[in-house]
């Protein structure tokens, strides 16, 4: 087994990482790999890679234009990839310690207004109609929960607690959380489920909330259903992590406590929820210049009347 696929099993069993980032990861390292050994990453040794080595890979990429976003994330795979060496004793000297971080712009997550998601979500399909009322109720759980895509797709019947009203959600890092669910998200739950084993009596145990053809979703699946949801929106972007920002957006537009909306989020650091304070705060510096006389371009001296 190569060094890349040692550090690659080990995200994946020892840290536990998803296999999307186990993904990423292995093909940053085998693309590094690559343009260091001329095209022969089987000849690759981790243990003969310098400092300047690292460095010039970087700055290749910024020659060939690549998004500072797509170098930065690059950098954190070799960071991560060489503390694990030294960790293992596989390497001595880490040539990446003194590898600075390319910096990034930070946008402000998008999301959907509210009154656009109302109007969304108002009319509920017929009982008549099931992956309809599948559909509705993938958009609306998420939007609802704040749950990732991945999670919704994890969900199965036995993580639904009808009488307490609460999913038990598989989130990072095989860290399970509770959220809490309204009746009136549970009654639609319930129809679907309906729906659903009327479609697929024969689904084995334990059930998947959301199928396609029987099988549990993937998350292709769940993205595609909100892709097409929102394009009756105004939204920017149209993907479930946009609903993930709607919901923690509207929570704390409506007074939510902070610690409340990590924990409901999933969230490991206060900090990550804190971006969603700046969006609100942005939202309302708009909703300011847009209504306040004082904000309205007016001059010292002219009376108050805007320009």
């Amino acid at each position: 087994m190569s060094e890349i696929d040692d550090f690659l099993e080990g995200l994946e069993l020892e840290l536990r990482r998803s296999p999307h980032t186990v993904t990423a990861y292995g093909n940053d390292l085998r693309q590094f790999a690559a343009w260091l050994t001329g095209g022969h990453p089987e000849e690759f040794r981790a243990g003969d890679v310098t400092t300047a080595d690292i460095r010039a890979w970087l700055a290749s990429m910024a020659r060939a234009r690549e998004k500072a976003t797509t170098i930065r994330r690059k950098t954190q795979s070799v960071r991560a990839f060489y503390r694990y060496l030294m960790r293992s004793g596989s390497v001595d000297v880490n040539p990446a310690a003194d590898i600075v971080l390319a910096r990034t712009p930070k946008p402000l997550p998008k999301f959907v207004a509210a009154a656009d998601m109302e109007r969304l979500l108002s009319d509920e399909p017929p009982a008549d109609r099931p992956m309809a009322l599948r559909d509705h109720l993938i958009v609306t759980l998420l939007y609802a929960t704040g749950m990732r895509r991945a999670e919704l797709a994890a969900v199965r019947d036995s993580d639904i607690d009808f009488h307490s009203g609460e999913i038990r959600v598989h989130g990072k890092r095989g860290k399970d959380r509770l959220i809490p669910v309204a009746q009136q998200l549970l009654d639609e739950i319930g129809r679907w489920m309906k729906a659903r084993d009327e479609l697929w009596p024969d689904m084995e145990e334990p059930r998947a909330l959301i199928v396609n053809k029987g099988e549990p979703a993937s998350g292709w699946v769940i993205y595609d259903v909100v892709h097409r949801a929102l394009a009756a929106t105004p939204a920017a972007k149209k993907s479930p992590h946009t609903l993930r920002h709607t919901c923690a957006t509207a929570l704390l537009n409506d007074g939510a406590d902070l610690n409340s909306v990590k924990e409901l989020l999933g969230h490991s650091s206060l900090a990550t929820t804190q971006i969603y304070t700046h969006v609100s705060f942005a939202d309302m510096k708009r909703a300011y210049s847009a209504a306040h006389p004082r904000a309205l371009g007016a001059r010292p001296g002219d009376g108050g009347k805007s320009r």
